[in-house]
Order: C-alpha cells, then sequence, then structure tokens
C-alpha cells in the first residue's frame, strides 16, 4: 500500500503553486509534483520541465529541478547538523530550509495528516 510519507507547500513569488509529495511503499520512494488548481489559470510554469497542466509530474527518485534547490558543501552540512537531518535527506533538508531559498521559490513542510484532510 503506498502511502504519503512527506509532503512540501511549493511557492512561486508567494503564491501556492502545487505541492511536492514523498510517497513510500515499503523502502520504495516515489515523488510527485501537482500544481495547484489556483495556479493553473494565471500562474506561470515554476521550470522549463514542469509546464502547465493539471496531471502530476512523477518521479522514482527526488527531482533533479528539486535537488537543485537544495544547498551543497559546508552549507548544507551546517543546515543537516542543525535540522538533525542526514545529509543525504534532500527532501528533508528542502523542507527544513525551504523557505530561505534564492529566487523566486519556496518550499514549506506540511503536516501529512492535515494535507490529506484537506
Amino acid at each position: 500500500m503506498t502511502k504519503v510519507n512527506r509532503v512540501g507547500a511549493i511557492y512561486a513569488n508567494g503564491k501556492l503553486a502545487g505541492h511536492l509529495t514523498e510517497l513510500r511503499e515499503g523502502l520504495i520512494e516515489q515523488y510527485e509534483f501537482v500544481y495547484a488548481e489556483s495556479y493553473l489559470t494565471d500562474g506561470v510554469p515554476i521550470g522549463h520541465h514542469f509546464p502547465l497542466r493539471a496531471q502530476p509530474f512523477t518521479f522514482d527518485t527526488f527531482p533533479p529541478f528539486f535537488q537543485n534547490l537544495v544547498s551543497e558543501g559546508w552549507v548544507k552540512t551546517f543546515q543537516a547538523s542543525r535540522s538533525r537531518l542526514d545529509k543525504n535527506d534532500e527532501f528533508g533538508l528542502l523542507l527544513a530550509n525551504g523557505e530561505e531559498l534564492i529566487g523566486a521559490l519556496s518550499v514549506l513542510p506540511l503536516v501529512v495528516e492535515e494535507w490529506e484532510a484537506s
């Protein structure tokens, strides 16, 4: 049975653009990005490989687009230590530090139970 493990709200210029979800079935992880319905009407794509569409984008590994938003080097090591996360947990690091990204995007963690109820 596939279950939602973690969810991040993706904001573009302060407007909710969509949700990035980590799904888990046993030891297998998958990721899914879905644009918010309200963003589809007047938003712009968050990236070249993410054209506006209602269908989810699915990935077998952590998507490179979002992976590139994670810090590198000593900053990544510092953030992992501060957040008490493994520095290889890129989705966790993005959720923990995504509010302070350089550029138009920001990522905020959501509580899975509250997200599933909405």
